[in-house]
């Protein structure tokens, strides 16, 4: 199977010589992660953890260490793989990944669901009805 790589590019144009026919070379700086949920497609900022990148564009996902010891911010993943610096203390079984310590460098796919905006609330009145 055929693995697609996203790369960002910038120009270096500074000190070119003129013989260089005035294309520019082109350097990588970023390397683009896309990541797939449920409900969005979003990519990966650099330095980010998928744990953040889940939070900012508006994913439940349950975290409680952020170190990879509790296992309380674990997915399943659906496609892709991951990587982990460090070897997670909590056990982590076939086809979930923990989000706060593992390494994205490929497009994943993971089940995990935008967070509700209606609903109930553990800071809702649940008597407020009955009054």
């Amino acid at each position: 199977m055929a693995e697609i790589k996203f790369f960002r590019y910038k120009p270096i144009t500074a000190g070119m010589p003129e013989a260089a026919g005035g294309c520019p070379c082109f350097i990588p700086i970023d390397k683009m992660t896309l990541i797939t949920t449920d409900d969005k497609v979003f990519e990966l900022r650099s330095g980010e953890s998928l744990l953040e990148g889940l939070e900012r564009t508006g994913h439940e996902v349950e975290y409680q260490c952020r170190s990879g010891y509790c296992g309380s911010c674990r997915v399943k993943i659906v496609s892709g793989r991951v990587a982990y610096d460090e070897i997670p203390l909590a056990f982590v079984s076939p086809g979930e990944i923990l989000t706060c310590c593992c390494r994205v460098d490929e497009p994943i796919r993971v089940e995990c669901k935008l967070r509700a905006e209606e609903g109930w609330s553990p800071d809702d009145d649940l008597f407020a009805a009955y009054e």
